[in-house]
């Protein structure tokens, strides 16, 4: 493995931990924290900063992720699957990822609207919706990433 390769998995491995490891703590802290009142103080603070930050993140992980494709000669096995544990295991983590990008840029651009506003009923719907999806296909992709590390 080349030093590129090298440095675009380590950086994909720490953008991926900060990725699901804010998107777990922003599920809980939306689940715990039931007072109003709380909420009005913590989101706007903590929602711009974290929204931000995980947008950086995604793009990261796209930018590495395209990298260790070319490096490792990924690409060709998501145009053409051979039915191997590689090819399954990448298909379905690259279905996951472009599903995982509509929720994400959902949910961003509604929090980034609303910030400091009352949601509307379908915002607030939309807003959770996308959250939980985003919690939920963040561990199903997590799981095919350990997956396709475990064979390559």
């Amino acid at each position: 493995m080349g030093w590129i390769t090298e440095w675009a998995f380590h950086i994909h491995l720490l953008a991926a931990i900060s990725w699901i490891g804010g998107s777990v703590f922003m599920f809980a802290l939306g689940i715990t924290l039931r007072d109003k009142e709380a909420q009005k103080q913590v989101y706007p603070h903590v929602g711009p900063i974290f929204g931000w930050f995980e947008a950086i993140v995604f793009v990261i992980l796209l930018i590495t992720g395209g990298v260790l494709g070319l490096q490792f000669g990924l690409f060709d096995l998501i145009l053409h699957p051979n039915g191997t544990a590689v090819s399954d295991a990448l298909q379905k983590k690259v279905i996951l990822v472009v599903t995982l990008a509509v929720p994400t840029v959902l949910h961003f651009v509604i929090a980034h609207r609303t910030n400091d506003k009352e949601r509307t009923p379908l915002e607030h719907l939309l807003s959770r919706a996308s959250s939980m999806a985003i919690f939920f296909l963040n561990l199903f992709v997590m799981h095919y990433a350990i997956q396709l590390r475990d064979i390559l």
